[in-house]
């Protein structure tokens, strides 16, 4: 449990205040439940007729100072009261007590559930921010080793179960305690010998309930796991349904997935067999303590080695059945929050990444970029094999340099050092002479604009999509970053123009249109440093013209990093640099790499002369 009180330690300081007031009402119900029930002795001495006349008060000032003397003394006065009235009348006046007793019981107790909701539905969404924000930091690299449907399943199905089995059990946790603990003072009070011989049976109990609780906890993570992988593959699935259709794979990726379904069934019925287990274990355990506690307390009475009157026994055996029902729930709950301390555990493996990329103590703000971005030695690799190696690279402000090579030649990651997607193994990567690291990363990106290959919309308005990013832009300073974009047509044309939906990733939109927003994008943020990532790759040769055209508006008079399989897009770069296994192998202007009639020519012919 060392797991549980740790998380409650984590998120419940802010919202504590809850926590005290639940506690002191789940007491003051208990205080009230145990003098309903020890108002029935009155009553089962007037049914049995036990009822001794008694007269006259006595005075209670005197017995304060002794508990038993008090009890005594309070109890005489009863009886002598009841001997006025009436055993009739009396049953009526108790009756009215213990309904008193019993509204101010169940009063208490919903206002102790009720000052528990807000520390539940806050605890619930701090863990959900906390999780997501932390997997917005983290670097693009924990993703590339991560299945996303698995992250999917820790914010949604995790914190699910979590907030189900943890924080629903918060309200017991805080409920039960002052219930046992005010029936155990009573019980004492009426029997010490009977309760002392209750709590030595208790530590079996609790022994049998852990074993059981430590196998579910186990199982519960491998369900949850499962569940990462189905979402996983669902979200394969709906990614790649023209290609699954196109092959006809529709049964395939089914079979795949009913494999990977029913596995998780086999998981969760194991699961749920041992969860299950609870409810009777507990209610057999229960009566089985209750046979033995009504064995010994008669064997007690019988032997009069107890004070305890028979219909004492009664109102003990009641108050001991009372506190039965909390630690069922107890062994419950214990069940139920193993299993959220799987998902709590599968939650805590994001939360505890560290992320490598991340300000300095002393980061420096950058917010012009002056001079120059140089590569310097730069070495990097994923894992074992390097994918670059000492490359040398130097842009100058204003200027335009261009990258190609085969797929795989190192071009993107080349690129993704610059806005820290990636760091440096050895080498730096500098702009205007300091090293890129010495920035925060926040000033850093704030420098540059992007342009992938494949543009990322939201399923957003064309608007958002366009200011994402960007505080404040006006409507006016929007469309004028699509008509440089070229899309301010397209857009107008659609029916609440840049107030319309794009559909989800843009998918109601061509490759062009989309390509073209992203520009718009870029054009809006007017950045000094532009990066172009294939940006025209997978165009048709309409859009592709529509696209060049836009993007050679957005490179004028900024700094471009251009990444480019076709070559017509980039014969006017100030310098060209090609990549062949994460080196740089030919550099040079057009021309002069036409002249070394090396890799950029066998590229260049194979574009031009075979096309």
């Amino acid at each position: 449990m060392k797991e549980f009180f740790r998380l409650l330690q984590t998120y419940i300081p802010p919202y504590k205040k809850y926590l005290y007031l639940n506690f002191l009402y789940h007491f003051l119900s208990a205080v009230f439940g145990v003098f309903s029930m020890i108002s029935m002795i009155p009553v089962l001495r007037i049914l049995f007729g036990l009822e001794e006349k008694v007269y006259g008060y006595v005075s209670l000032r005197g017995s304060m100072d002794n508990l038993t003397t008090f009890s005594d003394a309070l109890k005489h006065n009863v009886y002598c009261y009841i001997t006025e009235i009436g055993a009739v009348n009396g049953l009526i006046l108790i009756g009215i007590f213990l309904l008193l007793m019993v509204l101010l019981k169940v009063g208490f107790s919903y206002l102790g559930s009720y000052s528990i909701i807000t520390l539940r539905t806050s605890v619930i969404r701090d863990i959900r921010d906390k999780i997501y924000k932390k997997t917005v930091s983290l670097p693009i690299g924990f993703f590339s080793e991560e299945k996303k449907g698995d992250i999917m399943a820790r914010i949604t199905g995790d914190v699910t179960e979590v907030e189900v089995s943890i924080m629903s059990s918060l309200d017991m946790f805080f409920k039960n305690p002052p219930i046992i603990i005010v029936s155990l003072v009573t019980m004492f009070i009426m029997s010490w010998q009977l309760t002392i011989f209750v709590l030595v049976l208790f530590p079996v109990t609790g022994a049998l309930i852990g074993r059981i609780g430590r196998s579910l906890k186990k199982s519960s993570m491998k369900g949850q796991n499962k569940m990462g992988e189905l979402l996983s593959t669902i979200e394969e699935t709906l990614g790649g349904l023209r290609i699954i259709k196109g092959f006809n794979a529709e049964q395939k990726v089914y079979q795949r997935f009913q494999r990977e379904n029913d596995d998780y069934r086999k998981i969760m019925s194991r699961l749920l067999r041992r969860r299950y287990l609870a409810h009777p274990l507990s209610e057999f355990l229960g009566t089985t303590i209750i046979i033995i506690v009504m064995w010994f307390g008669g064997f007690l009475i019988l032997n009069q080695s107890s004070s305890l009157e028979p219909e004492q026994f009664i109102v003990y055996l009641a108050v001991f059945y009372s506190i039965i029902n909390p630690i069922k729930a107890f062994s419950q709950e214990y069940y139920s929050i193993q299993k959220g301390l799987a998902s709590m555990e599968r939650i805590n493996r994001i939360l505890h990444v560290e992320n490598n990329i991340k300000d300095k103590p002393d980061a420096l703000s950058i917010s012009t970029f002056n001079d120059s971005i140089e590569y310097r030695n730069v070495y990097f690799k994923y894992q074992t094999d390097y994918v670059l190696q000492d490359i040398n690279i130097t842009l100058k402000k204003g200027k335009t340099i261009a990258l190609v090579g085969h797929s795989g030649s190192g071009k993107s990651t080349l690129v993704d050092m610059l806005p820290r997607f990636y760091d440096v193994e050895r080498g730096q990567v500098l702009i205007d002479g300091k090293d890129i690291r010495d920035y925060k990363v926040s000033d850093l990106r704030s420098l540059m604009g992007i342009v992938n290959q494949d543009p990322i919309l939201f399923n957003d308005t064309f608007f958002n999509n366009i200011t994402f990013g960007v505080d404040s832009a006006t409507e006016e300073e929007v469309i004028a970053a699509a008509r440089v974009a070229n899309a301010h047509e397209f857009i107008d044309n659609t029916e609440q123009g840049y107030y319309s939906m794009v559909g989800d990733r843009g998918g109601k939109l061509s490759g062009g249109q989309r390509q073209r927003i992203s520009i718009a994008r870029a054009v809006l943020k007017n950045p000094p440093i532009l990066i172009l990532d294939e940006a025209t790759s997978a165009l048709d040769t309409e859009s592709e013209k529509l696209v060049q055209d836009a993007l050679t508006h957005l490179m004028e008079n900024r700094t471009s990093i251009v990444i480019a399989h076709r070559l017509s897009t980039i014969l006017h770069a100030d310098e060209i640099f090609v990549m062949n296994g994460g080196a740089v192998v030919e550099r040079g202007t057009h021309e002069e790499l036409l002249a070394m009639n090396g890799e950029y020519t066998k590229f260049y012919n194979m574009q031009f002369l075979n096309s």
